[in-house]
C-alpha cells in the first residue's frame, strides 16, 4: 500500500505544480495583457512660454528659478525709460495737431464770416485744412494709445499659477519682441497622462478610478479618467509635394500595439508630494463595475 500512496502523493504534488502554473500563466497574461495598466506615465503639465511684447534692455528680473508665482505677480521688466519718452513724445505730438486743427477751424470760421469776400477756393482750402488736421490728430492719438500701450506692456507679469524654471534672465540681457524668456510651469494643469497599449483601451471609460504610483514614492495617488487623445500620429504615412499620402509599401508581420495616451486627473494629492512635470509613474485604470 506504501508503494501505491507514494505514487499517488507524486501525482497530485506534480497535478498541484501543474494548476499552480496554469494559473499563474493565465494570472500573467491578463496582467499584461488584458488589464488596463501601463509603466509608461508621466506627469504632465502645461508649460507658459513667457515672452515680452516689446524689445529692448532687461532692467528688472523680479523672479528666481523655481520661484512659485500667481497671476499679476511681476516677472521681468524691459526697458521703461525708453517706452516712457515714446509716451511723452506722442503727448507733445497731439498737442500739436491740436494746436494745427484750432489754426485750421479759425481760418475756416472767419472765411464763413467775410462770405463772398473770401475766394471760393480759398475757402475749400481752408476746409480741406480742418479735416487734414482732424485726421492728424486722430492718428496723433492712436500713436498716443499705442505707446501707452507698450508702455504698459514693457511690465511682463505671470498670467497662471505656476513655478518659473530654467531660468537664464539678468539684468542688462537684451531681448526681442517675441524671444521667449523663461518658462512658467502652470501648476493648475498637473496631471497624469498614461500611454496604454490600444489593447487595452476596450477596458478603459471616462470617469474610471485610477491609481497612480510615482517612481520613488511609497504612497499611491488616486484620480480618474479625465479624457483619451482623439489620434496619434500615423508613422506609415506621409505627406508629398502634391499633398497625395506617400505610404509605406513594407508591413512588418510582427505588429506592436500602439500606445495612446490617456488624462488622468489627480485628486487629493498629499501637500508633500512633489509633483514634478515629467516624473514617471505606474497607471492602473480600475474599471467600473458593469463596465
Amino acid at each position: 500500500m506504501k508503494p501505491l500512496y507514494a505514487r499517488l502523493a507524486r501525482s497530485a504534488v506534480t497535478i498541484l505544480i501543474v494548476v499552480l502554473a496554469v494559473l499563474v500563466a493565465l494570472w500573467l497574461w491578463k496582467r499584461y495583457e488584458t488589464d488596463p495598466w501601463t509603466r509608461d506615465g508621466h506627469i504632465r503639465a502645461d508649460v507658459v512660454r513667457v515672452t515680452p511684447d516689446v524689445a529692448g534692455l532687461v532692467t528688472q528680473v523680479s523672479v528666481q528659478d523655481n520661484q512659485k508665482v500667481k497671476p499679476g505677480d511681476i516677472l521681468f521688466v524691459v526697458d521703461r525709460p525708453r517706452f516712457q519718452l515714446a509716451l511723452a513724445q506722442s503727448e507733445a505730438a497731439i498737442a500739436s495737431a491740436r494746436a494745427t486743427l484750432l489754426q485750421a477751424r479759425r481760418e475756416a470760421q472767419r472765411d464763413t464770416a467775410l462770405g463772398d469776400l473770401v475766394a471760393k477756393e480759398t475757402h475749400e482750402q481752408n476746409v480741406a485744412r480742418v479735416a487734414t488736421a482732424s485726421a492728424a490728430l486722430a492718428q496723433a492719438e492712436s500713436a498716443r494709445a499705442t505707446a501707452a500701450l507698450n508702455l504698459t506692456r514693457t511690465t511682463v507679469r505671470a498670467t497662471v499659477h505656476g513655478i518659473v524654471t530654467n531660468l537664464d534672465l539678468h539684468p542688462g540681457d537684451y531681448i526681442a519682441a517675441g524671444t521667449q524668456a523663461m518658462a512658467l510651469v502652470d501648476t493648475d494643469s498637473l496631471r497624469v497622462e498614461g500611454y496604454f497599449e490600444e489593447t487595452k483601451l476596450g477596458k478603459i471609460h471616462l470617469g474610471d478610478p485610477v491609481i497612480v504610483h510615482l517612481m520613488g514614492e511609497p504612497r499611491a495617488l488616486h484620480g480618474r479618467v479625465d479624457s483619451i487623445a482623439a489620434g496619434i500620429n500615423d508613422s506609415e504615412r506621409t505627406n508629398t509635394s502634391n499633398l497625395l499620402p506617400n505610404v509605406n509599401p513594407t508591413f512588418t508581420w510582427v505588429r506592436l500595439a500602439q500606445r495612446i495616451p490617456v488624462r488622468v486627473k489627480l485628486e487629493r494629492v498629499p501637500a508633500d508630494v512633489a509633483l514634478i512635470s515629467g516624473r514617471t509613474a505606474t497607471v492602473t485604470v480600475q474599471p467600473r463595475a458593469g463596465a
